[in-house]
């Protein structure tokens, strides 16, 4: 089994954020880039690249995080969480 990381992709077309999780964030950008699924919300765009990721130690440490980032609704709360690394910890400290 491998890392759990939530993930952080930005597509400058769009102008958008997009957070996920995942195991493999290598993988799971591709499919994003190349529309693996056809309603995923990713598919809008063809530039996205990861802006951040955030390793967690489960997958439902990784999908509780990626809830919270996703309830903030806030573009100043993940670039906030680019540029305060102590916000991450305490989102790991917090759904440990």
């Amino acid at each position: 089994m491998g890392e759990f990381l939530v993930y952080i992709l930005y597509s400058e077309k769009e102008d958008f954020y997009y957070i996920g999780q995942t195991e493999n964030v290598n993988i799971r950008v591709q499919e994003h880039l190349h529309g693996k699924y056809d309603r995923a919300f990713t598919k809008r765009a063809d530039d996205w690249t990861v802006i951040q990721t955030i390793s967690c130690h489960s997958k439902q440490q990784a999908i509780c995080i990626e809830q919270h980032i996703k309830r903030m609704k806030s573009r100043v709360y993940i670039e906030n969480l680019q540029r305060y690394p102590e916000m991450v910890e305490k989102l790991i400290k917090r759904y440990s």
